[in-house]
This record gives structure tokens, sequence and C-alpha cells, in this order.
């Protein structure tokens, strides 16, 4: 068992980079092509399970991630709000591309966050 777990921990660690790179290229690329923040947020959570499946005594703080995700929340909230009331023509050409790319971003770290906190609730009660 103990090598199949290393097997395990090193297919983890040769995947890992590419699987974080991919997440990061579907969020970004979300405005123009399928995906989104939301599936790209996803992919970030399957980094961030397999991490804690390879190595569950170093997992990351439950605390930490769910005070990311509110200020992600936040952040969420508040870009629209400020982009309405600073600039009164910010969705035309220039401007809605980034503001697109920003939501997605958001919104992918958000899920991922998200969907990792409902992942480690569940191991934690197992335990």
């Amino acid at each position: 068992m103990s090598h199949d777990r290393s097997l395990f921990g090193r297919l983890i660690g040769l995947l890992y980079p590419f699987m974080l790179l991919l997440s990061f290229y579907i969020i970004l690329n979300g405005h123009a092509s399928p995906g989104g923040g939301f599936q790209g947020g996803a992919v970030l959570a399957t980094v961030l399970i397999s991490r804690y499946l390879t190595y569950p005594v170093a997992d990351f703080r439950r605390k930490h991630l769910q005070m990311a995700e509110k200020i992600l929340f936040g952040a969420i909230l508040l870009l629209p709000i400020l982009l309405l009331f600073s600039r009164p023509g910010w969705l035309i050409a220039p401007y809605d591309r980034w503001y697109l790319v920003a939501m997605n971003v958001l919104i992918g770290l958000k899920v991922g966050t998200g969907l990792s906190i409902i992942f480690y609730r569940f191991a934690a009660e197992t335990r």
C-alpha cells in the first residue's frame, strides 16, 4: 500500500504544475472560448484536493481558505460596483475584455477555494 501511495504521490507531483497551468489557462481564456471562472475553478479545486489526497498531514488550514473565499466574494461584489460608479461608459470595447478577465479570475479563485473547503470539511468529518 505504501508503494502505491508513493507512486500516486509521484504521479500527482508530475501532473501538479500542468493541472495548475491548465486551470489558469481555462480561467484566463474564458472570455474568448468555452470555459471560464467556474470551470477553471473546478480544475483548481481538483489540484488542491489531489494535494490533500497525496499528503493528508500537510493539508491547508480551512480558516485560511475560508478567509480567502470571503475576501474573493467581497471583491466579486465590489469590482462591478466600483466600475459602475467610477466610469459611466465602462462597458465599451477596451474595458469589457479586462472586466471579463478580472471577473473570471475572481470567480475561478472563489470556486476553487469553495469546492476545496467543501472537500476538506467532508475529509475532516471522516477522521
